[in-house]
């Protein structure tokens, strides 16, 4: 897939690194949709964590995004939408902002 203009600079402003966030009650597909919409959009997991605790769900991954086709807020966007559809909360924050957000 061919990265828009668009997508090409805002990328070149920013780090490669996102860390994305799914919290919620454990359903069928959580994994699977959140991974093929990331793989779709030219981004790359670098690492996964995931529990399961009772019947919540709880996944954090880093990804990078510098192949991704598409801007920031729209993969953002997209993935809270993916998570809305199968009834969890899912985040992208860009790393330097997370890092700063989780500063003591």
């Amino acid at each position: 897939m061919a990265r828009s203009a668009d997508a090409t600079a805002e990328w070149g402003r920013c780090m490669d690194k996102v860390v994305i966030t799914v919290v919620g009650k454990d359903t069928i597909g959580i994994l699977a949709k959140t991974c093929t919409y990331l793989a779709e959009s030219g981004v790359n997991i670098l690492d996964i964590s995931q529990t399961i605790v009772q019947d919540y769900f709880n996944m954090m991954m880093i990804a990078d995004v510098k192949g991704a086709v598409k801007p920031f807020a729209t993969l953002a966007s997209d993935l809270a939408a993916i998570g809305e559809g199968i009834g969890v909360q899912i985040k992208c924050q860009r790393e330097e902002i997370f890092d700063k957000m989780h500063r003591i």
